[in-house]
């Protein structure tokens, strides 16, 4: 049944991600069609076309890789400054050919009457709509996500429900260096065992104290400085049910700090978690602490690939942080549905804020200045902005669009550097995923 569950997972993530693409080409198709420019194409993901059906001008298709995916524009591309009687720059240079062809190619499409209705043709201020709205609806759809996430399903809270009783005493250094399966001969069981606490109690009151639903830090930090027969009420079923825990010392995590041990107060329980609805406050407050955090890793992504590399082909250790793909990242989609004896509010949560970061780092990476990335184009058009204003400004004629068809070296350097990246973090998540649930 696990094993199924996780299929189902990574079939739904995988299909999260593939309506994200389409959101994200969609910003940029309406956008475009809003100004006047004709759109041929709208494809998800790359390569062999594996179904598509067109609708007036437009083509609309799924294809085989699903790294991404487009909106073809007529005239992406304006015409080589000082064409030659071929059709050709008369400028020349080791990238010249590359240029002219990528032109050639921009204005196959580009029939008589369609002549006003190219990409380049717009003013600046359009075309970096049109490049930003792509981004931009995945931002939307981040912050979607994240308001289903806090307002609806709720921000996990320590709870006062008991998940698991545990059978016998083990310091937690053991337990987290071992796998125990059966608890040790000369093992005593646990405050909570011999009180005979069960799953799915709530605790109603501890040492006399009444404890709410939403006070389970609170709970927690009064078992750990209590010590001795101590009175707990439970509810059971809807009965309440009073009874006493021997409380002991015993080497347990530390609060602050995980990876630390302390001696503290203990009867063997784990307690689920409660989930609290928040507000647009809250909703705002993790989409910029989201941008942040994945801001941050996109930039330390270069220094990364050796550890990738490790991972992927030297048998090293995968760190938790390490950068995951289209691979890596639709496994732990399958993995939080594969989760057994949790709250379906955490499978939600987990699997909604997975996706909803995947939008985010969408957002942020598509913003870079880098052809062939939306920022790629809207670069360009901020500086023909600023070159055609500062000649009106200064009474001087028309300088023209930017050439961006002189980027296009760099378009293909990222693209393979990009391609190749792609293949090694796919290698790294086959042969030695990250793992966050063991």
């Amino acid at each position: 049944m696990t094993i199924l569950w996780t299929i189902v997972g990574i079939a739904i993530f995988f299909v999260g991600l593939l309506i994200s693409i389409a959101w994200h080409e969609l910003g940029h198709f309406a956008t475009a069609r809003w100004f006047g420019i004709k759109v041929p194409e709208f494809m998800v993901g790359f390569g062999r076309t594996i179904w598509s059906v067109k609708r007036g001008e437009t083509e609309y298709g799924i294809k085989a890789i699903p790294l991404g995916g487009y909106v073809r524009m007529i005239g992406m591309l304006p015409p080589a400054p000082g064409r030659g009687r071929l059709g050709r720059s008369r400028r020349t240079g080791p990238f010249q050919g590359l240029m002219d062809d990528a032109r050639a190619q921009s204005q196959m499409d580009v029939l008589p009457q369609d002549v006003d209705r190219q990409f380049w043709t717009r003013s600046p201020w359009k075309r970096i709509v049109v490049m930003f709205a792509g981004p931009f609806m995945n931002l939307i759809l981040a912050i979607a996500l994240f308001a289903v996430l806090l307002m609806g399903v709720g921000q996990a809270t320590d709870g006062t429900r008991i998940r698991d009783v545990s059978e016998c005493v083990v310091p937690a250094s053991v337990a987290a260096t071992q796998q125990i399966e059966q608890c040790p001969v000369d093992a005593p069981p646990t405050p909570a065992a011999a009180a005979g606490l069960l799953p799915g109690d709530r605790i109603l009151s501890f040492a006399g104290r009444d404890v709410e639903e939403a006070q389970g830090q609170q709970l927690r930090e009064a078992i750990r400085v209590a010590s001795g027969p101590t009175p707990i009420v439970v509810d059971r079923d809807g009965e309440r049910v009073a009874t006493s825990v021997d409380i002991i010392d015993n080497e347990v995590l530390d609060f602050q700090d995980p990876t630390r041990t302390v001696t503290a107060g203990f009867i063997g329980v784990s307690l689920l978690p409660d989930y609290v609805r928040q507000g647009p406050g809250a909703v705002a407050t993790e989409i910029g602490s989201m941008i942040v955090r994945s801001g941050e890793a996109i930039t330390q992504i270069p220094e990364r690939i050796p550890a990738v590399f490790g991972a992927a082909f030297l048998g090293e250790e995968r760190e938790p942080d390490s950068p995951v793909g289209v691979v890596g990242v639709s496994r732990i989609g399958g993995e939080i549905l594969a989760q057994e004896n949790v709250p379906w509010q955490q499978d939600v949560s987990l699997f909604l804020g997975l996706l909803a970061a995947v939008n985010i780092s969408l957002f942020l990476l598509n913003l870079l200045p880098i052809p062939p990335l939306d920022g790629g184009q809207i670069v360009p058009a901020i500086w023909e902005s600023i070159k055609r204003n500062t000649a009106r400004a200064l009474r001087r004629p028309d300088p023209g669009p930017v050439d961006a068809a002189r980027l296009l070296p760099v378009a293909y350097v990222f693209v393979i550097v990009f391609l190749g990246f792609s293949l090694l973090l796919a290698i790294a998540d086959i042969v030695n995923p990250v793992r966050f649930f063991g």
